[in-house]
């Protein structure tokens, strides 16, 4: 079963980038949020989100918290990635009987006739729009 969770916390750019910026050690929010060109809430949310899914702690220290990674827990959306990459890989097993044949439509030549354009609604005067100048 694939980790949706995770998957879903990693389906955004910025987390992703969040998630690159920790993998390098624990990091205190004002050093994330100038890391980007958001507003301190949208990286408060975004770290709400990867908090949810368990992909990152934080800790308070004195007047700053500081978020750190949780790598390992990566690992089931590695394991879920190398299962389906395998499954793709693997020869087809099903007897030469059971192939279908598939025959690939021949384009139906058109007409080279250059269509007319669509017809335009009546464009209305300012005064009928109810504007005053």
């Amino acid at each position: 079963m694939p980790p949706i969770a995770v998957l879903v916390a990693l389906a955004d750019p910025t987390r992703c980038r969040i998630i690159e910026i920790l993998h390098k050690g624990p990091q205190p929010v004002h050093i994330l949020a100038g890391s980007f060109d958001i507003s301190r809430p949208a990286i408060s949310r975004h770290l709400r989100v990867l908090k949810q899914a368990r992909l990152i702690s934080e800790k308070k220290a004195g007047r700053e918290n500081r978020y750190a990674l949780h790598a390992a827990r990566l690992k089931p959306v590695r394991d879920w990635l190398d299962t389906v990459q395998g499954a793709a890989t693997k020869p087809e097993t099903r007897p030469a009987a059971d192939k279908t044949i598939r025959v690939a439509a021949t384009p139906v030549a058109t007409s080279a006739a250059p269509k007319a354009p669509a017809p335009q609604p009546p464009q209305k005067a300012a005064s009928q729009m109810g504007f005053d100048f």
